[in-house]
C-alpha cells in the first residue's frame, strides 16, 4: 500500500481504480483546502524545476496555473477577476518581459 497524503485532480482516484487499485480519500474544506493547494504549488514549482525538457515543463506551467486557479476560487476570485488584477498590476508595475534584474538601489 501506498500513502500519497496529498491533493490530487479529481480524476486521479477513479483511473487509480480502473487500474485495480483499492482507494481511500476525504474531502478537504476551509483552511485544509489552502493549505493543501499551497503544498500543491510547491510540489508543482518542484516538478518544474526538475522538468528534462521544454514539453514537460509546459505541463508542470499548466499544473502550476490549475493549482492557481483552485486558490483563486477559494478565495472567492474567479479567473477573469484574477487576469483583471494581473492586467491593472501590470499595467502599473509592469511585467517580466524586458527580465530586468535588480542589482542595488540606494
Amino acid at each position: 500500500m501506498q500513502h500519497y497524503n496529498k491533493l490530487v485532480r479529481d480524476k486521479v482516484p477513479g483511473t487509480l481504480r480502473d487500474g485495480g487499485h483499492h482507494v481511500v480519500t476525504r474531502t478537504l474544506r476551509g483552511s485544509e483546502l489552502l493549505k493543501a493547494l499551497r503544498a500543491k504549488i510547491d510540489e508543482e514549482v518542484s516538478e518544474y524545476d526538475a522538468a528534462p525538457d521544454d514539453q514537460r515543463a509546459a505541463l508542470e506551467l499548466a499544473d502550476l496555473v490549475e493549482v492557481i486557479m483552485a486558490l483563486a476560487e477559494q478565495r472567492g476570485f474567479s479567473e477573469a477577476k484574477l487576469q483583471q488584477l494581473r492586467r491593472a498590476k501590470a499595467e502599473q508595475r509592469g511585467t517580466f518581459e524586458r527580465a530586468v534584474f535588480l542589482l542595488t538601489a540606494e
